[in-house]
């Protein structure tokens, strides 16, 4: 039988795609091409705990705050601190403290047009969280 194998592609509107880019690369460090940017698996493989995660929401949740967009971005990260520090010297400060759960660290930033970006520092589960 046929079945999804993991989320291909995330494609989202932007009113400057060249300084979305552009913020993206400087900031986070990401290579950004000029049609976009590919996370090959080897990467997420070799940090235990990393998934990628497709999660609705309730339309009211407020964890997506202060962006009033309908979506957020979860990024993996290898190093928190490390890409806290490089988002600090353009500027970019968290809105909120580091948060430890059970499947990692968390820290959430906003990009220049409004979207929220969860930061992630996977941590190997011993077992996946109940849903």
């Amino acid at each position: 039988m046929a079945k999804i194998l993991g989320l291909g592609g995330l494609f989202f509107k932007s009113a400057d795609p060249a300084a979305t880019n552009e913020w993206y690369g400087r900031v986070l460090g990401i290579k950004v091409e000029p049609w976009g940017v590919v996370f090959t698996p080897d990467a997420a493989a070799a940090h235990p705990g990393a998934a990628t995660v497709f999660a609705p929401f309730k339309a009211d949740t407020g964890y997506f705050a202060p962006s009033d967009k309908e979506f957020m971005f979860n990024l993996m990260v290898d190093d928190l601190d490390g890409l806290l520090a490089r988002a600090a010297e353009h500027g970019v400060k968290p809105l909120d403290t580091i948060l430890e759960e059970v499947n990692g660290r968390f820290a959430h930033i906003m990009d220049p047009e409004g979207r929220k970006i969860e930061l992630w520092e996977p941590k190997p589960m011993e077992e996946m969280p109940d849903a």
